[in-house]
């Protein structure tokens, strides 16, 4: 392949490389939301660790993962097969918001509050101001299997911790600045998509995927419906459960 001509001063021309074509919106977008189980990989395709992956759980062909969900973090992530809204949600530049139920060690002070409120100064530069509040009891979710070690020389407690960016191992690495250490982590919104009742390894579908909002914007709520293996599903937040299980193949 011949390179791209040169101009007279010897440098290529930029109006000569192809352009990106936008890729266009499949003729039935679908989106999905899954409750990611502990220890379940956000990929299709095994990597020889012999740990489950979404293939484990969903079977709607052509969806893949809008961003990721650490091995050891559990709760909602968003799949569809529509491209340009799967670079929306992924993509931290849109700054779209996700909550996180997170159990950390110790009993956050004002203080520390008001750090993970104000951006927290990490290796790889300062964070985004948080939305950052203590949970006034542990929410009803689901017990994690294997079970967090706790200390129980030390306390721990729950906040509600929504970031509008997607650095890897956030989070955590926020939590520990301030010195709460993480020892659960379930995502529990994205936007204005909520975990509901979607127990670990349970999916539903949304009838009509949204279309990519400008940048900033959140997505919009869509209908949805309980597929066979799931639960009702109420107004907002998880309610008590059991784990799921792999769908057999």
């Amino acid at each position: 392949m011949a390179p791209p001509p040169r101009n007279a001063r010897g440098t290529r021309n930029p109006s000569a490389a192809p352009r990106r074509t936008a890729q266009p919106r499949p003729a039935v977008p679908r989106l999905l939301l899954l409750n990611k189980p502990f220890d379940v990989l956000t990929q299709f395709s095994p990597d020889g660790s012999g740990r489950h992956t979404l293939k484990d759980f969903v079977d709607v062909p052509g969806v893949y993962p809008a961003g990721r969900l650490d091995r050891d973090s559990e709760g909602l992530l968003l799949l569809t097969n529509d491209g340009p809204l799967q670079a929306h949600i992924a993509d931290p530049r849109h700054k779209l918001p996700k909550t996180y139920w997170v159990q950390v060690e110790g009993t956050p002070t004002e203080d520390q509050l008001r750090q993970l409120r104000e951006g927290v100064l990490l290796n790889d530069g300062p964070t985004l101001p948080a939305q950052a509040q203590c949970l006034a009891e542990a929410p009803a979710l689901w017990e994690r299997q294997p079970p967090i070690r706790v200390r129980q020389s030390i306390p721990t407690a729950w906040l509600e911790l929504t970031i509008r960016e997607g650095r890897n191992r956030q989070v955590r690495r926020m939590t520990a600045a301030v010195g709460l250490p993480t020892l659960r982590l379930v995502r529990v919104a994205i936007g204005d998509h909520a975990l509901g009742g979607l127990q670990p390894g349970q999916w539903r579908v949304l009838d009509d995927a949204p279309a990519p909002t400008p940048r900033g914007g959140d997505l919009s709520p869509a209908r949805g419906r309980t597929p066979p293996s799931g639960s009702a599903i109420p107004a907002r937040w998880p309610k008590t459960g059991g784990p799921g299980r792999p769908r057999r193949p």
